[in-house]
């Protein structure tokens, strides 16, 4: 893999260096620019069940009557409905009333998860779909999607845009080669997020697919790569299309839904990644990041190296993975295939291939729709996996962020999931539960559940299973989807359960600004999951003040109550950090701090435009200041006329610091319209103002 940092075009199969060019052309420009450009308006929008209540809350409270674009609940996070007594189904059920009422697309329970919904019913070549989950890529498609928090859709439901400080650099991934034996779209996705994660080399950027390696990959391959680039820390994706892209929308009764996409002849990219697909090698990534990745021949072949290096990388005391190291391999305990990355119908049907009627061990499989389901029932697949012993379990997201299946302390898990974040596997080490996820391809995990330690799918005869002919069976959508996008009846009643609560108010800024640090985060990076825990929050995301209760509980246990002590008197609290918001979409990770009284962060850097902008629609000042870790817990900040001063453009305030010293903090690329919404004490209260006015 080669990274050229430098604008790039394609000349004869060739990615040449043209620094001195000015970057354009790409398709990625012509569909942003068809859409708005730097502001934006989506086609369509997805939300599953642990974020569509917030979002119709938000939109409701600002003065939304009806959905202007087509928008999808899917109910894929939240469909263990024992978990937290009737709160899960309550907010289905008030989930269907909002479709009915506001004109919007029900998907019931299990019948198929987020991101697989939207590439069978809602992508469209050239198109936008803008999704409350962080692994919203339909790019394979045709179709630019991002992921971001709820505030960004209620803009959206509330007839506003997307906007961009500028037009979003891109990145020519240009594809060579072929995948070889037992390689997968897991192994592809997890070497790219090796070689450019750390270095930040794509981020907050579009990647944009193309070259001749492209064509040999089959739509499951394409899709399996594409879902990941969320973990590469880039803005969106896109992939030219063709006749595989067509038969996809055909096989899903959509045909009409494609059209071919290229880049401008002679298009200028901003910088590159050059792929050869005949290189990459059956991969594990092991705790606690998609990016940690290493070869499995690697692993196998140096395992004390492998495993030092990865426990180095992860913060973990040493030999703690090398301890699962036997003399046969590395032991993994559980096998997973899940989800919107491995639910998909060629990585099933390779498992089963590779099992091929073999003890599968300790396996859970979750096809990603029902459709997928179906066409592996009707060709024997399924039928293969469980008589070896997997279990077949519906489609649900639960394996990628901590709930079902979780491993027993001690253990590994091997996952075909998006994410191997820690707690992604359901462990709580505050509780002396300790448990691992190993991100690996389905063709591996397979391979790996015969022998009951890591093994790549290289090593096992089989026959590769590629561009398999499948034709989607809507049936169960036809059946059971509420379908009633442009036909709202604005007298239906929205169905209220009991945990579920409106949001509470919020002021707007007024003359000094004052805060208390109520929480440092040390950490190089702070992911979503430790600002607001997955798993078991799920259930408690329709109640702001309960969620807000778990707010940092697994990095800072007295953050909640040091934040309620401050806001309680009178007073504003902070977090101060190093780079918070890595991974999820999940707007809670904000607004919960402004629930507890929080009004500011203060950071050396944010790791995703998306909890920056979670942070402003939530009215939470994201400040940034280079000696952010130079504050402590107590430490008293104060602005004098920070409201008059950001109204009038400033963007850097000094900070008195305990009454004593002073601190430079900055608002760097603040717009003018995020500054309102800051001004006004959130984005419900902007609204408000906006509809009076």
């Amino acid at each position: 893999m080669k990274l050229i940092d430098t604008p790039v075009r394609v000349e004869n199969g060739t990615v040449r260096p043209c620094p001195d060019a000015r970057p354009g052309g790409s398709l990625a420009e012509t569909i942003l620019n068809a859409h708005g450009g730097t502001h934006i308006r989506f086609d369509a929008l997805i939300s599953h069940d642990i974020t569509y209540v917030g979002i119709i809350q938000t939109a409701r409270a600002s003065g939304m009557k009806r959905f202007p674009l087509p928008y999808a609940f899917t109910n894929c996070h939240n469909s263990l409905c024992a978990v937290g007594g009737t709160i899960n189904e309550d907010d289905h059920v008030f989930g269907l009333s909002a479709a009915k009422k506001y004109g919007g697309i029900y998907v019931p329970a299990n019948l198929a998860v987020i991101h697989q919904y939207a590439r069978e019913q809602l992508a469209l070549c050239g198109g936008m779909i803008l999704g409350s989950d962080s692994h919203t890529r339909y790019g394979a498609l045709g179709t630019l999607a991002i992921g971001e928090g709820g505030g960004e859709l209620v803009k959206q439901l509330l007839k506003n845009t997307y906007d961009l400080p500028s037009l979003p650099e891109t990145v020519l991934v240009y594809l060579t080669g072929r995948l070889s034996h037992g390689v997968g779209p897991h192994d592809v996705a997890l070497a790219l997020c090796a070689a450019v994660f750390k270095n930040g080399f794509v981020k907050n950027r579009v990647l944009e697919f193309a070259g001749p390696g492209v064509r040999d990959l089959s739509m499951d391959e394409r899709i399996g790569i594409d879902v990941m680039t969320t973990e590469t820390a880039c803005l969106s994706s896109v992939w030219e299309t063709d006749e595989k892209t067509r038969r996809y929308y055909e096989a899903h009764s959509r045909g009409d839904k494609y059209k071919e996409l290229k880049a401008d002849q002679g298009a200028v990219y901003d910088r590159a990644v050059v792929l050869d697909l005949s290189e990459i090698e059956p991969m594990i990534a092991l705790p606690f990041h998609p990016s940690n990745a290493f070869s499995i021949r690697e692993l196998n072949a140096q395992p004390h190296k492998v495993l030092a290096l990865a426990e180095q990388n992860a913060g973990l005391a040493p030999g703690t993975l090398a301890a699962k190291w036997t003399g046969k391999g590395l032991k993994a305990d559980q096998f997973i295939i899940a989800g919107c990355a491995g639910g998909g119908y060629e990585n099933i049907l390779n498992a089963a291939a590779i099992l091929n009627g073999q003890s599968a061990g300790n396996t859970s499989v979750y096809p990603a729709s029902v459709p997928i389901e179906s066409a592996l029932i009707k060709n024997g697949a399924l039928s293969g996996l469980i008589s070896s012993g997997a279990v077949l379990k519906p489609c649900f997201c639960g394996p990628c962020f901590g709930a079902g299946d979780v491993p027993s302390n001690g253990a590994l898990s091997l996952r075909h999931t998006t994410r191997n974040f820690p707690y992604r596997e359901g462990a709580k080490p505050g509780e002396g539960q300790t448990a691992y996820v190993a991100l690996m391809d389905a063709r591996s995990i397979a391979a790996s559940a015969l022998t009951g330690y890591v093994t790549g799918a290289d090593t096992v005869f089989y026959e590769d299973i590629h561009d398999a002919p499948y034709t989607a069976d809507l049936s169960a959508y036809k059946n059971r989807v509420y379908d009633a996008w442009g036909r709202p009846d604005e007298d239906e009643p929205l169905v209220f359960g009991p945990n579920i609560a409106d949001w509470p108010e919020f002021r707007g800024l007024e003359g000094d600004l004052e805060f208390e640090i109520a929480s440092r985060l040390d950490d190089s990076v702070t992911t979503t999951d430790e600002l607001i825990p997955s798993g078991e929050t799920s259930s408690y995301r329709s109640n702001p003040v309960r969620l807000s209760e778990f707010a940092l509980s697994r990095r800072d246990p007295g953050y909640a109550g040091r934040s309620k002590r401050i806001r309680d008197a009178g007073k504003y609290s902070a977090i101060a950090a190093v780079c918070p918001g890595d991974g999820s979409a999940r707007e809670q990770a904000a607004s919960c701090q402004r629930v507890l009284g929080g009004i500011a962060n203060v950071a050396v850097s944010y790791a995703t435009k998306r909890y920056r902008a979670n942070l402003i629609n939530w009215g939470i000042v994201p400040f940034v200041c280079a000696d952010a870790l130079a504050l402590e817990v107590g430490d008293r900040l104060l602005i004098k006329d920070f409201a008059l001063k950001l109204k009038a453009g400033a963007r850097e305030f000094d900070a008195i610091i305990n009454g004593a010293r002073t601190l430079k903090l900055t608002l760097p690329a603040l717009t003018d319209g995020e500054a309102e919404i800051l001004s006004d004490g959130c984005l419900i209260n902007y609204y408000r103002r906006k509809a009076n006015a």
